[in-house]
């Protein structure tokens, strides 16, 4: 299973809007057969194992990171093709949190007399598909906060100028967090400070994803960077005739979701998102959308950079109501704690996410 997860990670940047699994077939405690799936729309993990393994998949084991699936979607159910292939056994790590599989792939295989187990490696499995579980269960996409701040929690001067607080390897880093993202969200404010592409850039992949501007006002200029080459989906909270068809000629799509205060609706965005396939949400944006995504519970975890630097005077991480009592503080949990290049990466999460 552990190398079934390796095989699931190669299609970290490219599966979206499906899971990343990965399939290993083993017969007399020998590899016959193994796969990963690539990409929506080509064959899954089990149909590339199991044409490598061929004639050996009858009477074999066959391990996946996922109950296969029992729909016809763009591919045929891979669990009927377990079955044709007359595998014995399927160890599966995790059950398909899709509710148009929810169990129906492991039910299809005991009814075809395969034995089934899940549950190995279960965490693991879930960690490399938090953004779809998250889609699948929730409605919405595994939000990722990103901030890259001075050791004294600034991220930008106060004058707006943040290029560049980490170094170089920090900045690699975050682009490969982009890449496996679906969707990378922005403000309005972070567009006419910045100007930035928000693309990725220094990682190779063959996927760029959504590029989003949460725009209340339809202040970002159809000039602007990220509406270059298209991809990208302006959200606003009020429609402008003018703006909106500056913006779609310049290759950008306008979506108008106003909440009651004349804000865009940051809960309804995610649904929305999720609607279009968004497994997980990359976000660099400036305090104030990373504070209101906070304040309003959005927030599934936070990818925090720390250069060793001191800026004093300066712009905050996140702007929070200020507390009289420390029974408010809002704790998390760090999952993962390391150095890159000069600076320090911290990934925690929310306690009650």
């Amino acid at each position: 299973m552990a190398r079934a997860l390796r095989l699931a990670r190669k299609g970290l940047f490219t599966t979206t809007p499906n899971p990343r699994v990965g399939c290993v077939i083993v017969k007399d405690d020998v590899v016959v057969g193994e796969g990963w799936h690539a990409r929506a729309g080509e064959a899954h993990a089990e149909i590339h194992a199991l044409n490598a393994a061929g004639a050996q998949a009858r009477g074999a084991t066959a391990y996946i990171t996922l109950e296969p699936c029992s729909h016809h979607g763009r591919t045929p159910p891979c669990a009927d093709a377990l079955i044709g292939a007359g595998v014995a056994r399927v160890v599966a790590a995790m059950r398909d949190p899709n509710p148009q599989v929810g169990g129906n792939g492991l039910e299809k295989l005991r009814a075809a007399g395969i034995a089934f187990e899940s549950g190995l490696m279960e965490v693991e499995a879930r960690e490399l598909n938090i953004g779809f579980v998250s889609r699948m269960t929730r409605g919405r996409p595994w939000l990722r906060l990103k901030v890259a701040a001075s050791l004294d929690g600034k991220t930008a001067l106060n004058n707006g100028r943040s290029q560049w607080i980490t170094g170089p390897e920090a900045r690699r880093d975050g682009h490969a967090w982009r890449a496996r993202a679906c969707a990378i969200l922005t403000g309005a404010g972070t567009v006419r400070d910045d100007d930035p592409r928000l693309t990725v850039r220094d990682v190779e992949t063959e996927r760029q994803p959504l590029r989003v501007v949460v725009d209340s006002h339809l202040e970002t200029p159809p000039t602007a960077h990220i509406v270059e080459g298209g991809n990208a989906l302006v959200v606003a909270a009020s429609e402008d005739a003018a703006k909106v068809a500056a913006l779609r000629a310049a290759g950008a799509e306008v979506m108008v979701l106003p909440n009651p205060q004349g804000k865009v609706d940051l809960p309804c965005l995610l649904q929305a998102l999720a609607g279009r396939g968004v497994n997980e949400l990359h976000v660099e944006a400036g305090h104030k959308l990373n504070g209101s995504l906070l304040r309003e519970g959005l927030v599934d975890e936070l990818l925090l950079y720390f250069a060793p630097t001191l800026l004093g005077s300066g712009r905050e991480m996140f702007p929070l109501p200020e507390l009289t009592d420390l029974a408010g503080r809002r704790d998390l949990k760090i999952v993962d704690l390391r150095r890159v290049g000069a600076d320090i990466r911290i990934l925690a999460r929310p306690l009650a996410a």
